[in-house]
């Protein structure tokens, strides 16, 4: 809260001005913004530029209806309520100002000579702009709120209504005899402030709420709970617990009322929190098997990416959650694997061709659970936990059999599941052992040669390149009897289909780089003095290259002195000119 302290109402150099002020029908004060207020003061610092003091047109917001007051909405003792505006443009004349009436709401004050304000001090601090409400002659205290940049704002209230609904004020005016004033220096939101003050005077709260914003009735419960107004505060929860939120305001709403346990704030924190009987990973488990087992195109799709997306984003929970969730997602898989391998049984029996009626309902499901398992292979690699399902994979030695006996229309996404797992592997993404890697290539390989002219065609996320590059880098994690294995397999195939068939060439490079260039180059090295080896060639015509980017050596003076000292260097050798500066780009000058 903000400093209190008691004192007397000094009748300062202070001058009248107009500001617009809303007025409820009941008649109780809503304080205007402060951009209204600076724009006032802006006004009235542009007349006294021009040496003219007047009062401004009156506009929608000045000009108001004020109805006669409902007894129903009043409290006892309290009054009429009117409102005053004081600033420094006119002097006060009496202490008494008239207030506003429906049929006059600016009063023009007399044009006098512009006097220069009073130099502020720490007693007597420059206001910029001073407001007031009530009616002196019907109150029995003042509230004098001291605001940011220079607003000061007098309320005339009565002294029962604020004891009655306010700890705050009934501790201060219980120590003290009848106070001519409330003094509250640094307050933060004089306009809350004023229009809290304002809602004691009401009885129902929760109507004068209906039509804020949830920003702003945040902001009037930070006041009346630090004026320990508990009407308005249950108002408040009552009021957040039924209007709906944004995205943006539920996180101001949970961290302003969590701690208001007193007041009732539980029924709203349950829209944010759920209960320990029923906790998230039953919730998750259930989504799951919802999403899994849907036989509806669209729909399924939508939410599978749906919640990948918020699985994605929920990567940074507890550790706890985390193994958790993984191993609700590998029961998942082994659902689904189970369920593929009956199916292939199913459709691979000599008769099942012939049912014509049935035979569509086991191809569908065959294509619903191999979508499933890609789904759950994505989430699994988002979270780094894949490595055991490309063993179980690897070690599907039967399905991997069956899957030749079924048609290719039929079986194709099972090669997607075997391609995203290469791709995985050759992104670092999944990190198997090499036993693992190995049989994955031993099982898998060949099913998705064979699916390969379809996965082109008649797959829409199916990127060759990718898949191609993840084959491949497989491939060369393996020890070097294994990669000649592979490709010299591959590569019979890659010679009767063609493009219909992977193409391993960049990996196959590398794989003959290994097994013919670098033994030798290293044979070369051990065998070779320094001069001659393969390095110092490499260091040479390192250094050649250089020399060619520089400006000089192309043609100027320096580069032809240069090529002279070259051309010395090497004139012992009894080779031509030009098969000298050729054997220096080689890097074999000594070389006979």
């Amino acid at each position: 809260m903000a400093d209190f302290r008691v004192g007397r109402i000094e009748q300062g150099q202070t001058r009248i001005r107009n500001v617009p002020i809303a007025v409820t029908p009941e008649g109780f004060w809503c304080c205007p913004s402060p951009a209204v207020l600076q724009k006032t003061l802006k006004n009235h610092h542009n007349h006294q530029s021009k040496h003219k003091v007047s009062s401004p047109l009156p506009s929608k917001s000045s000009s108001f209806q004020r109805t006669a007051n409902s007894p129903s909405d009043r409290k006892p003792h309290s009054g009429p309520l009117g409102s005053k505006v004081v600033s420094d443009d006119q002097r006060l004349s009496t202490p008494d100002v008239p207030t506003a009436t429906p049929t006059n709401v600016a009063e023009k004050a007399p044009e006098r000579q512009p006097e220069r304000p009073p130099k502020p001090t720490i007693d007597n601090p420059q206001r910029k702009i001073s407001v007031g409400y009530g009616r002196p002659e019907t109150s029995d205290l003042k509230v004098i709120l001291f605001g940011k940049e220079g607003i000061h704002v007098t309320m005339n209230v009565h002294w029962n209504v604020l004891a009655e609904n306010s700890s705050f004020f009934a501790s201060k005016l219980s120590r003290q005899s009848p106070l001519p004033a409330v003094e509250i220096a640094d307050c933060e939101d004089v306009e809350i402030f004023v229009e809290t003050v304002g809602l004691m005077y009401c009885k129902e709260l929760k109507v004068r709420l209906i039509k804020q914003s949830v920003p702003r009735v945040l902001r009037i419960l930070k006041v009346a709970e630090s004026l320990g107004f508990r009407e308005c505060i249950k108002s408040c929860l009552d009021y957040l617990e039924a209007v709906p939120w944004v995205a943006e305001e539920e996180d101001n709403v949970v961290s302003s009322v969590r701690h208001l346990q007193n007041y009732g704030s539980s029924p709203v924190l349950k829209r944010v929190a759920s209960d320990l009987s029923n906790p998230p990973n039953d919730t998750l488990a259930h989504i799951m098997d919802l999403v899994l087992k849907s036989n509806e195109d669209r729909g399924r799709r939508e939410m599978k990416t749906l919640v990948l997306k918020l699985l994605k984003e929920n990567n940074s929970c507890a550790s706890g959650s985390v193994n958790t969730w993984i191993q609700l997602f590998y029961r998942s898989c082994t659902t689904c694997v189970e369920s593929l391998l009956n199916l292939f049984r199913q459709a691979s029996e000599p008769g099942f061709s012939d049912c014509s009626s049935d035979c569509k309902d086991p191809m569908r499901q065959i294509a619903l659970e191999a979508d499933n398992l890609i789904w759950l292979v994505e989430i699994l690699v988002d979270r780094h936990a894949a490595d055991e399902f490309a063993t179980m994979w690897a070690s599907q030695t039967e399905l991997a059999g069956l899957h030749s006996k079924l048609p290719i229309m039929s079986r194709h996404l099972v090669s997607c599941i075997t391609s995203r797992i290469f791709v995985g592997i050759g992104r670092g993404e999944i990190l198997p052992t090499r036993e693992t890697r190995q049989l994955l290539l031993q099982t898998w390989l060949q099913p998705l040669i064979d699916d390969y002219s379809w996965l082109q065609h008649g797959c829409r996320s199916f990127d060759r390149k990718v898949v191609e590059e993840g084959i491949g880098q497989t491939i060369l994690t393996l020890p070097l009897e294994d990669q000649r294995s592979i490709l010299l397999s591959w590569l019979g195939s890659f010679l009767k289909v063609g493009d219909n068939c992977p193409n391993l060439q960049r990996a196959f490079k590398v794989w003959w780089r290994r097994t013919f260039v670098r033994p030798y180059a290293e044979q070369q090295a051990t065998n070779l003095p320094p001069e001659r080896s393969l390095t110092f060639k490499m260091e040479r015509r390192r250094q050649f290259k250089k020399l060619e980017k520089n400006d000089s050596f192309k043609g100027n003076n320096k580069g032809k002195g240069r090529d002279k000292d070259i051309h010395k260097q090497d004139r012992t050798d009894n080779k031509p000119p030009s098969r000298r500066w050729k054997s220096y780009k080689n890097g074999d000058i000594n070389d006979s």
